[in-house]
């Protein structure tokens, strides 16, 4: 017999099928194939099956959470995103499971034992915490009537009750932090209930640099619209505020909309459309400068917004430099009138989450946070922190932008940061004034500022704001809030979701 213990592969798939149906019979189903995917996609390291003599026998799913966003308080459908995974983070401190089965011909081979064990080590190997598992209770249904369920896993862990989920955690180590209610929805067997464990690993160490903290400092650049000789004056005035905003320990600077337009002024003989594509020349060497200053000052840059051509077409993108040389971008989706009209720029198609060492924030582009759907998928994805550069010439505009972005905080329960630019920019078609006040907004609870504004600037004036936020305020509101708005939507009448091109 040919035994290996190994990493999942998509074309393992058919086997991975048959052998949980074989499994499970008539109780829980299989995972479909686009789930495997998903979770292959964004974290091959966490999927292990064993092989026995070319066949998949047994297999383990997990992900890497940020522990302190859940709590020993959830549910399987919430520490797993609505089974979407978008719960993963590559800076969680937590390896969760998600999934461990075995074969019924295999369950005296104790492969269970194996992919434990390569748990484990990839625990190790990444400097986790530990291993947190909901543990269905698949015998106590037969005890229910008697029994609580504290009750009935003391008498397992006495040896009195055999339950051969339980049984198996607590042989390799797993201890019980809590009873669970609801945890797995039509989990008959368990009646909904479920042991929450946990295996320590007794090597953490934290890790250099790691922002498990709960409390993130945000600072917000009101951007002056001036001339500038050349790109390397531009560049300048970039590193000033960089520089000021790292020297206060900012884990963000958020740069406005369009704020490179001044250099437009070099190209204002062109047609908007045509001075618009030739301000793009300048996005590569832009986002590589502010990817080496992320770096060099340790902090992570929003980089407000850019003008970029691909394939042709024209986009308004947003770079996020990240401080360890990663770079993520999001492609403004609504496009305004005037810049259909003017600059001809299409909307991008994607919706999604970005992983940072603070946890996971979304990116929106003025206009696109007055379409309360954008929010509201990237709340389901996880996010905490929304931010949203603008750029707005006239205060009507601006309020349309702050009253969206301060509603989107109140109902996603995360915060919401918005900057833009401000003054005059004469002999610049289209871009000639400006109306802004940076501001970061709060959902409306007793833990928030009454106003559910934690800070604005001056209006029209240029200047900074630096503003600390706390994650752990945004968990609390999630299970003890007045209300509770992302729990409380009634899911049995409507849904959101993203359609797949």
């Amino acid at each position: 017999m040919n035994i290996v213990v190994r990493k999942l592969r998509l074309e393992d798939y058919e086997g991975l099928k048959q052998s949980m149906i074989e499994a499970y019979g008539n109780v829980g189903g299989y995972w479909h194939k686009s789930s495997i995917n998903k979770l292959i996609e964004v974290f091959p390291e966490g999927q292990f099956c064993v092989e026995v003599d070319g066949k998949v026998a047994a297999c383990a799913l997990s992900i890497v959470v940020l522990y302190e966003l859940y709590g020993n308080d959830h549910t399987y459908q919430e520490i797993t995103g609505d089974f979407s995974f978008d719960t993963h983070t590559d800076d969680g401190d937590i390896l969760y499971g998600i999934e461990v089965f075995v074969g019924p011909e295999y369950r005296d081979l104790r492969l269970g034992r194996r992919l434990y064990d390569a748990r484990k080590e990839l625990c190790e190997k990444l400097n986790l915490k530990g291993i947190i598992i909901g543990g269905r209770l698949p015998n106590y249904h037969k005890y229910s009537a008697e029994l609580s369920p504290r009750d009935y896993i003391n008498k397992v862990r006495a040896k009195e009750i055999h339950d051969p989920v339980l049984n198996f955690q607590l042989a390799n180590n797993f201890h019980v932090i809590r009873v669970l209610k609801n945890y797995l929805k039509g989990d008959t067997q368990s009646e909904e209930y479920a042991a929450l464990l946990q295996w320590n690993n007794i090597y953490y160490s934290r890790k250099k640099n790691a922002m498990t903290d709960s409390i993130i400092r945000l600072g917000l650049v009101q951007w002056q619209m001036r001339p500038f000789k050349d790109i390397a004056a531009f560049f300048e005035q970039c590193l000033f505020f960089i520089d000021v905003l790292a020297d206060y320990k900012s884990d963000f600077v958020m740069f406005p909309e369009f704020f490179n337009t001044p250099l437009l002024s070099a190209y204002n003989h062109l047609p908007e459309h045509e001075a618009m594509r030739a301000l793009s020349e300048h996005t590569e060497a832009i986002k590589s400068k502010l990817s080496e200053y992320a770096i060099a000052y340790n902090v992570n840059i929003i980089s407000g917004s850019m003008p970029y051509v691909e394939a042709g077409l024209l986009y308004n993108v947003s770079y996020v430099l990240h401080r360890n040389g990663k770079i993520s971008e999001y492609r403004k989706i609504h496009i305004t009138p005037n810049e259909k009209k003017y600059y001809g720029i299409t909307g991008g198609d994607k919706i999604r989450v970005i992983d940072t060492d603070c946890g996971k924030i979304g990116v929106l582009i003025c206009y696109d946070v007055e379409f309360p759907e954008l929010s509201r998928l990237l709340a389901d994805q996880g996010m905490k922190l929304l931010f949203v550069p603008y750029l707005t010439d006239t205060q009507n505009a601006y309020t349309r932008v702050r009253a969206c972005a301060q509603a989107r905080a109140i109902e996603n329960e995360c915060y919401v940061a918005i900057t833009g630019c401000v003054g005059n920019l004469p002999g610049v078609s289209n871009m000639d004034i400006q109306f802004g006040q940076a501001a970061v907004f709060t959902p409306s609870d007793f833990a928030f500022p009454v106003n559910a504004t934690k800070a604005e600037a001056t209006p029209n004036t240029e200047m900074t704001i630096i503003v600390d936020v706390d994650l752990n305020l945004l968990k609390d509101l999630h299970y003890n809030g007045s209300v509770r708005t992302m729990t409380d939507r009634r899911k049995d009448l409507y849904e959101l979701k993203l359609k797949n091109k």
